[in-house]
């Protein structure tokens, strides 16, 4: 475009912004022809609500109450600018060891190999911290070198002293994870805390291409 919106984050995330294909497969990838940003979560983070709510959509990304609904990687287009990739949701107890074996390794061969992504956010619920299928993700994204930040979801669900403590935990933690951005960023899909700065960040990425 020849002149760039005043608030280009806002003016980006009001465009159409369609489901494109869902891969169980890396062969069903689309063309890496535009810029990727991934969204990776245990299966009940608040993916779908989050995705929903940063896109000022209600039900795009679907919401569900049964944990590991989202069992591919489900491509949205923004814009005609970029995709975002909601991925399978880890750590779900209610499926099958066989599936959740085929997610991990779509997860891998997608981080591993995908050219046009520039970052992975990484939700983490703010109720939680960091659970053991986390770090195994994180040690993946680091192998990966995959560009990925720490987001946390459901951040009006704990007090501002909880909230304070565990953000210096995660930063401390953070720094032995050399892919790592240093600090998490908190969202609330319901307050829209920090919805902005998520807008802001993803539109730096995008913006150039």
């Amino acid at each position: 475009m020849s002149q760039k919106p005043e608030d280009f984050p806002r003016w980006l995330f009001a465009q159409d912004c369609t489901f494109v294909t869902g891969a169980d497969k890396v062969e069903s990838l689309p063309d890496p022809s535009l810029p990727e940003i991934a969204f990776a979560g245990r299966s009940n983070v608040g993916k779908s609500s989050l995705i929903n709510a940063l896109l000022g959509r209600k039900s795009l990304a679907r919401v569900s109450h049964t944990p590991g609904r989202t069992q591919q990687l489900n491509f949205f287009l923004l814009g005609k600018r970029f995709y975002i990739v909601d991925m399978p949701g880890y750590g779900y107890a209610a499926v099958s060891k066989a599936k959740i074996k085929v997610f991990s390794q779509l997860i891998q061969d997608y981080l591993r190999g995908r050219v046009p992504l520039k970052r992975a956010f990484l939700l983490i619920d703010s109720r939680h911290g960091f659970k053991p299928p986390d770090l195994v993700v994180m040690e993946m994204l680091d192998k990966a070198a995959v560009s990925y930040q720490v987001v946390l979801t459901k951040g009006d669900k704990v007090s501002p002293s909880f909230l304070e403590t565990l953000i210096e935990s995660l930063t401390a933690a953070l720094k032995k994870h050399p892919a790592a951005f240093p600090t998490p960023l908190v969202t609330s899909s319901l307050t829209q805390e920090g919805l902005a700065s998520l807008r802001k960040a993803i539109a730096e990425m995008v913006e150039e291409e």
